[in-house]
């Protein structure tokens, strides 16, 4: 298992649209957090296998690949259960009844304090 050297809390971003999945990853750098990126829920899945310092998924749900946000979020809660979950989306609106117990939604467009202050909620 591979472990960051820094103190910092580590979150994965999980976002197909490259310049959707940047500015995730500035505004999360910029709330103090460490960022690791994937472009599907394939990949992610692969980094969370050889990582055991993640600390957050923030996941968009509409993604192309063998699983969707919302697949990947009850995949990581299933084998990850310690892994808090974000799932972000402009199209769909979702429950918390759609996401696993602790998954939180964030509507896009996201502000950078939107996302600062969930970050800091759920790893508070």
């Amino acid at each position: 298992m591979h472990r960051s050297m820094s103190t910092k809390l580590v979150v994965l971003v999980v976002e197909d649209e490259a310049l959707l999945r940047m500015n995730a990853i500035d505004m999360i750098e910029d709330a103090g957090f460490e960022v690791l990126e994937a472009s599907n829920a394939d990949d992610a899945i692969a980094i969370l296998e050889g990582r055991d310092d993640i600390r957050v998924v923030f996941t968009d749900i509409q993604m192309p690949g063998s699983m969707d946000g919302l697949k990947l979020a009850r995949a990581v809660r299933g084998r990850w259960p310690p892994i808090k979950i974000i799932a972000t989306s402009g199209r769909v609106n979702v429950s918390s009844t759609d996401l696993p117990d602790g998954g939180r939604f964030l509507a896009k467009p996201y502000t950078s304090r939107d996302v600062t202050n969930l970050l800091t909620e759920i790893t508070a």
